[in-house]
C-alpha cells in the first residue's frame, strides 16, 4: 500500500534545467545534494516495512543566478534525481532484498557476519565530503562513493587505516570548521563493547581520536562536538551484543535494542586532543536522533549543546510505514532541548573534578520540530537560529511548516507556503559575515494536488519565500542534504562564438 502522497515511490531518474520564480541571490552558485529513501516497493511485488529502509535516492540542486556561468536568460536550477547503485539496490531489483535497518528477519549470528564481511550499504541518510570524495552514508561503515555532477555510483568507502572501527556507525559526521577534521563514532561489539572516535583530516588520513567502553552499547544516529570536545549522547535504547550468539531466526536490526529508563541518558564529555573521558554524568530517560549544534563556554568548563528530544524510543515504531501512511505518527514529533554541562573546576589541562559535573536541561520552544538544522557558519560556536520543519502536536500528518527558532529571545517564525508538506530546511549563509541569518533557507515542499515537489528558496532574515522551482514529479520524503559551494554549474556555451 502506497496511499500517502510522501511515502510513494518514485522510479524515474531525471535531469533537467528549470526556471525559476522569483529571484536567486548571486553569490548562490553551489549546489544541495540531499538523500533519502527513493524507493518502497520493488518489481517482484516485494517491500520494505519502515521509512528508514527505502532504496537510497541522491538529489542534485545546483543554483545557477542570471549572469552567472555565462548565462543571461533568467535564473536557473539545474536538477538531477538518481538511485545510488549498491548491493542493497541490486539485491532489489533481483527479488532478492532481506531486510535493513526495520525490516525483515535473519539470525543475528548472520547479521554480525555480515557486519564484518559485507555492511549494510544502503546509505540513504545524508551526502558528506570526505577529503576529495563525495559519499554517502547510513549507520553501517560502509559509505558508497558517487560522482558529484551526474549522482552515479562510484565505489564503497570503509574505514581505512590503523583506526579502529566497528560494526554500526553515528550516521551524522560532524565537521570542525576551524581545522576541516569530519569527526565520526563508531560502535564495536563485543564482550566489552567499545565506542571509537576517529577523524578524517582534509586531506583524507583517518586517525584515533578517543575509545569509551560501554556495558551495553546505545542506538546513537549522531553525536555533538565542540573545539575541544566530543560528546555522546548514550540514552538508554540499548543491545546485549551476547544476542549475537542466540540460535534461530529473529526480529529485525533495530528491534533488538530494548529500551532501559531506569539506565537514564549517559553523557560523555571527550577531550579531543587527550583521549580521556572528562566526565561522563547520568541524566534522566530521554531518546532523540540530532544533535544541532554544541560550543564552549567560560573558558571550556562549560559545555552547550542543543538536541531533538522525544520522550522516548516508541518514535521509531512510529515510522513503520503502515502506521506513517495511517495519519499514525504522533510519536515523531520532537522538541529542542538545551542540555548545559558543567564540567566543575579545572585541576589542570583537560582535567576537571568530576565530583562537581552538573547537567540542566531546557526546553528551547513548545514548538514541535523535526529534521533541526543550524547555519553551518555557526558549527562548534554559539548560535541563535535552529531551523526545523514545524510538527503539531497531537500528530497526524507530516509537518505543513518549517519554522525558524530563535533560542535567545525563544520565540518562532513560521513559513508555510508553496505546498502542502515540507521537509527538513537547510540554511545556506551569506559570504557575507553580517548577522548569523543573513543567507536562504531551502527546503523541498510536496504540493499534492499538483502532483509536483518544489524547491523553496526564502530569505534567511525575513522567512518569506524568494524564489522556487517546480521539479518534474513529486520527491518521496528524504532525510537530509548538505550545501556544496563548490559544486557550481558548468560554464553554457556562448552563441556566436
Amino acid at each position: 500500500m502506497e496511499s500517502h502522497a510522501g511515502f510513494h515511490s518514485l522510479h524515474e531518474e531525471t535531469t533537467a534545467s528549470l526556471s525559476v520564480t522569483g529571484d536567486l541571490p548571486a553569490w548562490l552558485r553551489g549546489s544541495l545534494i540531499r538523500n533519502g529513501p527513493g524507493a518502497f516497493s520493488f518489481s517482484d511485488g516485494s517491500a520494505v516495512d519502515h521509512w528508514f529502509d527505502g532504496l537510497a535516492m541522491l538529489y542534485r540542486f545546483t543554483f545557477d543566478p542570471s549572469g552567472q556561468a555565462g548565462r543571461t536568460d533568467g535564473d536557473a536550477i539545474h536538477y538531477r534525481n538518481r538511485f545510488l547503485r549498491t548491493d542493497a539496490y541490486e539485491a532489489a531489483r533481483t527479488g532478492e532484498f532481506d531486510g535493513g535497518f526495520a525490516t525483515g528477519e535473519t539470525t543475528l549470528r548472520s547479521r554480525l557476519a555480515g557486519f564484518l564481511t559485507a555492511p549494510y550499504d544502503n546509505t540513504n541518510i545524508i551526502a558528506e565530503r570526505i577529503s576529495d570524495q563525495y559519499v554517502a552514508l547510513t549507520e553501517s561503515p560502509r559509505g558508497v562513493s558517487f560522482d558529484p555532477n551526474t549522482l552515479a555510483t562510484t565505489g564503497r568507502v570503509g574505514r581505512d587505516g590503523d583506526a579502529p572501527s566497528g560494526q554500526l556507525s553515528c550516521a551524522h559526521f560532524k565537521r570542525d570548521p576551524a581545522t576541516g577534521a569530519l569527526l565520526t563514532v563508531d560502535t564495536e561489539f563485543g564482550r566489552t563493547s567499545r565506542y571509537h572516535v576517529t577523524a578524517w583530516t582534509p586531506d583524507g588520513d583517518r586517525r584515533h581520536v578517543a575509545t569509551v567502553a560501554t556495558e551495553k552499547p546505545a542506538y546513537m544516529h549522531s553525536f555533538a562536538l565542540t573545539p575541544r570536545y566530543v560528546v555522546l549522547t548514550e540514552f538508554p535504547l540499548r543491545l546485549d551484543p551476547r544476542r549475537f550468539l542466540k540460535p534461530g531466526r529473529q526480529p529485525a536490526f533495530i528491534e533488538q535494542f530494548e529500551w532501559e529508563p531506569g539506565r537514564g541518558t549517559r553523557i560523555v564529555v571527550i577531550d579531543r586532543t587527550t583521549g580521556a573521558v572528562v566526565a561522563d554524568p547520568v541524566t534522566e530517560p530521554v531518546f532523540g536522533f540530532h544533535h544541532v549544534n554544541a560550543f564552549e563556554r567560560d573558558g571550556g568548563t562549560e559545555v552547550v549543546f542543543d538536541l531533538e528530544t522525544v520522550p522516548d524510543a516508541t518514535t521509531i515504531d512510529s515510522l513503520y510505514l503502515e502506521n506513517v501512511r495511517a495519519g499514525e505518527m504522533g510519536a515523531i514529533v520532537g522538541q529542542i532541548d538545551r542540555f548545559t554541562v558543567d564540567l566543575g573546576s579545572p585541576t589542570g589541562a583537560g582535567r576537571y573534578r568530576t565530583g562537581d559535573v552538573t547537567v540542566e536541561r531546557r526546553t528551547v520552544s513548545d514548538e514541535g520540530t523535526a529534521l533541526p538544522t543550524s547555519s553551518p557558519a555557526r558549527w562548534c560556536q554559539p548560535h541563535r537560529f535552529v531551523y526545523a520543519m514545524g510538527m503539531d502536536t497531537p500528530v497526524t500528518e507530516w509537518a505543513r511548516r518549517i519554522v525558524k527558532l530563535d533560542v535567545e529571545t525563544e520565540t518562532t517564525r513560521t513559513f508555510d507556503g508553496g505546498g502542502d508538506y515540507f521537509g527538513e530546511p537547510i540554511f545556506i549563509p551569506a559570504p557575507t559575515d553580517d548577522t548569523e541569518d543573513d543567507g536562504v533557507v531551502v527546503t523541498v515542499v510536496l504540493d499534492v494536488e499538483a502532483g509536483r515537489s518544489r524547491l523553496l528558496v526564502l530569505d534567511g532574515q525575513s522567512f518569506t519565500e524568494r524564489a522556487r522551482v517546480t521539479l518534474p514529479h513529486a520527491v518521496p520524503f528524504d532525510f537530509h542534504g548538505r550545501y556544496f559551494p563548490e559544486l557550481k554549474a558548468a560554464p553554457q556555451p556562448r552563441h556566436g562564438t
